[in-house]
């Protein structure tokens, strides 16, 4: 049972770190829940094949009268069917490319003895280093009934769409998850605390999101802190201070944390609500063991591809490369009614160095790009640092800002000049032809 590495957690960012090691070790991969992980089990990747038939139908209602006649409905049933055909290979999927590949995978809920050895159900493991990749799990407030609560898990495999809902948080899961329940002909609630949803995007953007998602009739309760969960018949009422709302079902989105529950303490692992703190190697405060993606404490956003990301750096780190990560700019995007992305130097903090920072704003509405698919609002915001003339950042809201955000996250990453850009020439007309207009 002697390995030379041992990874705990078989998401994506585990994964990563299994297939880069081993070629040249004898790896084991331990997972208490799905193969997979979050990702393509039941986060981005099934929100996303719902997602598909939302903005089908979208798209057919903004082009009906424009050569389109009639709204296709969203039959739920089938839509799940379609996820569940993607979802339903993952896990077994997963496990056996990890074994062909060489790869030992072991099922069952990891602890840590010490710097070497981990247990999962009395049988000890031990390696030279260990990677924690544990992810997150979904935050549930602190309140009477919560288990009368269900999750994103939850929703993304109901049988069938309830009449009425609440998705409780201001997070972009409840955003992107309301989108898709709304336009599939639920009465949708979004519960939020605070007056002020997606905090991490720029506030102009989040309101003409918050006015896409109005129009499509879902209510929005600002201020709004629940202090208790009943049962009425087959419903649920949500109860605060002066607000009472009942639903057929309702969902807490009000965020993830860590899953550290692996003995860090015994072992002498720091960590703390954020997370397990590692070092510019990602190296834990134990010497040999490691922790990497949704599980750590850090500024960089949590989501797949930098989990991936981290996980090939800490294989290539334990097989010897010895400079720190760097991490390129990342792009955050928000697929909702309509989407919002971006990526770089934020908005707030280029206005308030406008000695360094250009910023323009572009409505392309009309422009033929979006005047083509009816596109309701689009809108470009490019930062530009003065003294290098280099984009360093910028916001799009459109429904093809997750196709124009990783453009201008290449141009950043490259630190190309416009006139590198518009020395380019690409395909006509794509959303990508347009690049040499914004800056």
């Amino acid at each position: 049972m002697d390995y030379d590495t041992i990874i705990i957690g078989g998401g994506p960012g585990g994964l990563a770190a299994a297939y880069t090691l081993a070629d040249e070790q004898r790896v084991l991969v331990i997972e208490n829940h799905w193969w997979g992980g979050t990702c393509p089990n039941f986060g981005c990747d099934p929100k996303k094949m719902l997602y598909s038939a939302v903005e089908a139908r979208d798209w057919s209602a903004r082009m009906t009268g424009n050569g389109l006649v009639g709204i296709p409905d969203i039959s739920w049933p089938r839509l799940m069917a379609f996820k569940r055909s993607y979802t339903s290979g993952i896990p077994g999927g997963t496990k056996t490319g990890l074994n062909q590949a060489g790869i030992v995978t072991v099922d069952g809920k990891a602890q840590l003895v010490d710097a070497h050895t981990v247990t999962v159900d009395g049988q000890n493991y031990t390696a030279d280093h260990i990677v924690i990749a544990t992810g997150q799990t979904p935050t549930m407030p602190d309140i009477p009934g919560v288990g009368l609560l269900g999750t994103s898990t939850d929703f993304l495999d109901l049988d069938q769409l309830p009449r009425t809902m609440a998705f409780i948080g201001g997070s972009y899961v409840a955003l992107e998850l309301a989108n898709i329940a709304a336009t599939a002909g639920a009465e949708v609630h979004l519960i939020v605390h605070s007056d002020r949803l997606l905090r991490a995007f720029p506030e102009s953007a989040v309101k003409t999101l918050i006015g896409q998602l109005k129009q499509k009739r879902i209510q929005i309760h600002e201020n709004v802190s629940l202090t208790e969960v009943k049962a009425v018949g087959d419903q649920v009422k949500l109860i605060a201070d002066d607000f009472e709302l009942t639903v057929y079902r309702a969902f807490a989105a009000m965020g993830r944390s860590a899953v550290t529950d692996l003995n860090l303490d015994a072992v002498g692992v720091a960590y703390d609500h954020k997370g397990i703190h590692v070092d510019n190697h990602l190296k834990t405060s134990v010497d040999s063991i490691y922790a990497i993606g949704d599980v750590i404490a850090k500024t960089q956003p949590k989501l797949t591809p930098v989990s991936s990301f981290e996980g090939r750096y800490v294989a290539q780190h334990i097989l010897g490369q010895t400079d720190p990560i760097q991490y390129p700019v990342i792009p955050t995007i928000v697929f909702s009614a309509t989407k919002v992305a971006q990526v770089g130097v934020s908005l707030d903090e280029a206005k308030q160095d406008v000695a360094r920072y250009q910023v323009v704003t572009n409505n392309t509405t009309p422009w033929y790009t979006y005047n083509r698919i009816k596109d309701p609002i689009a809108q470009t915001t490019t930062i530009v640092d003065k003294t290098t003339g280099h984009l360093v950042g910028a916001v799009v809201v459109s429904t093809l800002a997750d196709e124009m955000i990783n453009a201008f996250t290449g141009i950043i990453n490259q630190k190309l000049s416009s006139d590198a850009v518009n020395r380019q020439i690409y395909a006509y007309p794509t959303p990508i032809s347009d690049l040499s207009y914004y800056y």
